[in-house]
């Protein structure tokens, strides 16, 4: 399941509507991003994230169902947060429910290296020293591309 939006989200209900009563999820595995209240050096007062309706929803099913492919899941939820977030916040929650752990471990973290390199949201963080978009790091880049598939390049 993917959602983008602004409003907050609550992980204990998210959690319980993932697995629900389903008896075969032996492991769930729960990421949750919180806009940090510092980058660097600077003091963040706050960051805005901003996306295209419709394409971001696009992309963002087709990482869940690269996932989906690569690892047998009972579950998938990916939300992202839009809009002017302050410290503290919650960004984004992913989480995978699978038969065993190891599959949601992985296909977790795989979802959340693509979502911060390839997902389109772009980030204004806004500070001290004012407003600044937020590029692409190379070691962002560099967890993705452990993700990587020989394949790809076919």
């Amino acid at each position: 399941m993917i959602r983008v939006q602004r409003e907050d989200f609550d992980v204990s209900a998210e959690m319980a509507a993932l697995t629900g009563d389903n008896h075969a999820i032996g492991g769930v595995c729960v990421f949750v991003g919180v806009v940090r209240e510092e980058t660097g050096e600077e003091a963040l007062s706050a960051m805005t994230l901003e996306h295209y309706p419709g394409m971001t929803e696009k992309e963002l099913r087709r990482i869940e169902a690269e996932a989906r492919e690569r690892w047998q899941l009972e579950g998938c939820l990916i939300i992202h947060r839009y809009g002017r977030l302050e410290p503290g916040q919650q960004i984004v929650l992913v989480a995978t429910a699978s038969a065993h752990r190891h599959a949601a471990f992985e296909a977790c973290q795989f979802l959340t290296d693509w979502l911060k390199t390839k997902a389109p949201f772009w980030k204004l963080e806004e500070s001290g020293q004012g407003p600044r978009w937020v590029e692409a790091k190379d070691s962002d880049d560099a967890a993705a591309t452990r993700w990587s598939r020989d394949d790809a390049a076919e």
